[in-house]
C-alpha cells in the first residue's frame, strides 16, 4: 500500500536512481582500483629487480629471491630494454601465462572491460603485466611481472562490496531526506487540496470547506488558488440555482392558479362576443387575444418549471403529415395576412422520433418567424423544408423577415432572455432546443440578417 502512494514511489525511485548512478560511477572506479593494484605490483617488482641488478657478479641466493618475489606478490620479474627481455627473478611457473596486460597505453573502456572480466573469471589464472618503472634514472626500460589473478579478484570484490554498502547507505540517506522534503512541500499540500475537494463535495453550501491557499511551492499555490476560485463559483451558482428553484416553484404555483382564473374569464368573454352592443363587439376580440396570451404565458411557465421534458415517445412517422398539421394550426390564427407558409418536405421522408414533440418544435419556429414578419409590417414568406443526409435528417425553418436583433442572438436559448416581442417569454426556443436534444439532435441558428433568418433542426437517423 505504501508503494502505491506518491511518497512511497518517490522513495523507491530515488533509491533506484541513486544506485544506478553509483553503478555508473563504480565501473570506472573498480577499473582504477585494478590499475592501482597492478601498478603497485610493478613498483614492488622494480624495487626487487634493483636488489638483483645491484650485484650482477655475485647474484643472490634462492631464499633471498623467494623473499623478494613474495614481498612483490609476483611469480617472476623481467626487464625489457632495447628489444631484449632479461629475466631477473623467477619461481617455478605453475602453468602457462593465460593473459597479458599492457598498462601503458590502455583506454578507459578497455580498462573497464578488463576489470569486469576479472570479476567474472572463475579460474586462478597466471597473468603477465607490463609497465614503465617509476624514476628509472637515465636508463629507459620496461618492467614485466607475472602473478596469480585470484588475489586481485578477491580485493576487487572486497572493494566492490564496500562501495555497494556505501552506495546503499547514501541512497537510503538521500531518499530519506527527499522523502521528508516531498512530504513537507508536495504531499502535505496535495492532501490539503484533496481533503478540501472531498469536504466541498459533501457540503458545497458550507463556506468553511472552501480552499484557503497557503502552499509554499508556487505551482501548488496556483492549483490551490484555482481550486478556491472554482469552489467559489460553484458555491455561488448552487446558491443562485437554489434561489431560482424556489422562485420557480412559487411562480409555477401562481401560474397554475392564474391559468385557472383566466380560463374562467375566457368562458365569460365567449358570451361577451355574442353581445349586440357594437362597442362590446369591438372590444371583445382584443380582450380574448389578451386572455389567450396570458393563458399561453402561464402554460409555458408551467411547462418550463418542470424538472425536464417527458422522454420522447419514439415511433416511425411521415414528416409531411406533421408539417401539414403545423400549417393547418397556423392558418387558423389571424396574422393580418402579411406572412404565408410554404412547405418543401418530401412525401416519403420518414422520421424515427416523437411526432408530438417534433410538432411542438416546428410550430414554435414557424410561429416565431410569422410573428417577426407581422411585426415588421412587410409581407414575407416562411418556408419549412427537409432533406436527408447519410446519417442525419435536417429540417429547416426559414423566413425573409427582418432578422433577429443583437440581444436576441446573444441570449437565443436562454430562458426568459431570448424573446424578441414584448409579450413573449423567451421560453419557446429554450423548450424547443431541449426537445431536440432529447432526440440526440441539435437546434441551431444557421444565419440571420436583413434578408431573413434560418433555423435548422439536425436529427440523427436511428436504425
Amino acid at each position: 500500500m505504501f508503494l502505491k502512494s506518491l511518497s512511497g514511489r518517490f522513495l523507491l525511485l530515488t533509491i533506484i536512481f541513486v544506485m544506478i548512478a553509483e553503478i555508473l560511477i563504480f565501473m570506472p572506479s573498480i577499473a582504477r582500483f585494478r590499475v592501482d593494484y597492478l601498478t603497485e605490483r610493478l613498483e614492488r617488482s622494480q624495487i626487487a629487480s634493483f636488489a638483483v641488478l645491484a650485484s650482477p657478479e655475485t647474484g643472490v641466493d634462492v631464499d633471498f629471491e623467494e623473499a623478494l618475489l613474495r614481498n612483490a606478490s609476483v611469480l617472476s620479474i623481467a626487464k625489457r630494454q632495447d628489444g631484449i627481455r632479461e629475466l631477473v627473478l623467477a619461481l617455478p611457473m605453475p602453468g602457462m601465462i593465460e593473459q597479458t596486460y599492457d598498462l601503458r597505453n590502455e583506454s578507459a573502456l578497455v580498462l573497464i572491460r578488463d576489470a569486469l572480466q576479472v570479476l567474472f573469471e572463475q579460474d586462478n589464472r597466471v597473468i603477465r603485466i607490463i609497465g614503465e618503472p617509476v624514476q628509472a634514472g637515465e636508463q629507459r626500460f620496461e618492467i614485466e611481472a607475472t602473478l596469480y589473478e585470484t588475489p586481485l579478484k578477491e580485493q576487487m570484490l572486497d572493494y566492490g562490496r564496500n562501495i555497494f554498502w556505501l552506495s546503499l547507505l547514501i541512497s537510503v540517506f538521500t531518499a530519506g531526506l527527499l522523502f521528508l522534503a516531498v512530504q513537507r512541500f508536495i504531499v502535505h499540500p496535495i492532501n490539503r487540496v484533496v481533503k478540501s475537494m472531498v469536504a466541498f463535495q459533501d457540503h458545497p453550501e458550507d463556506v468553511r470547506t472552501i480552499m484557503v491557499p497557503n502552499a509554499g511551492v508556487s505551482e501548488l499555490r496556483e492549483a490551490e488558488t484555482a481550486l478556491k476560485d472554482m469552489q467559489n463559483r460553484i458555491s455561488g451558482s448552487l446558491k443562485q440555482k437554489e434561489r431560482l428553484a424556489q422562485l420557480g416553484g412559487a411562480v409555477a404555483k401562481v401560474s397554475h392558479d392564474l391559468r385557472n382564473m383566466l380560463t374562467t374569464a375566457q368562458l365569460f368573454t365567449d358570451r361577451i362576443e355574442m353581445s349586440n352592443d357594437p362597442a362590446v363587439a369591438k372590444t371583445a376580440p382584443k380582450l380574448v387575444n389578451s386572455l389567450n396570451r396570458a393563458i399561453n404565458l402561464c402554460e409555458q411557465t408551467l411547462t418550463f418549471g418542470k424538472a425536464e421534458e417527458a422522454a420522447p415517445n419514439i415511433s416511425v412517422f411521415r414528416l409531411a403529415d406533421v408539417v401539414d398539421d403545423v400549417v393547418e394550426a397556423e392558418e387558423l390564427r389571424e396574422t393580418g395576412g402579411l406572412s404565408k407558409l410554404e412547405v418543401d418536405v418530401p412525401d416519403g421522408l420518414e422520421l424515427n422520433a416523437d411526432p408530438e414533440q417534433i410538432f411542438r418544435v416546428v410550430i414554435n419556429l414557424a410561429r416565431n418567424a410569422r410573428q417577426a414578419i407581422d411585426n415588421s409590417g412587410v409581407k414575407g414568406c416562411v418556408k419549412i423544408a427537409a432533406f436527408e443526409k447519410a446519417d442525419e435528417t435536417i429540417i429547416t425553418v426559414s423566413d425573409d423577415g427582418p432578422g433577429l436583433p443583437k440581444k436576441a442572438q446573444d441570449n437565443l436559448f436562454k430562458p426568459f432572455e431570448g424573446g424578441t416581442r414584448r409579450e413573449g417569454t423567451g421560453l419557446g426556443l429554450t423548450i424547443a432546443a431541449e426537445l431536440v436534444r432529447g432526440h440526440g439532435g441539435q437546434l441551431d441558428l444557421e444565419r440571420t440578417g436583413a434578408d431573413g433568418t434560418v433555423f435548422s433542426i439536425v436529427l440523427p437517423k436511428v436504425v
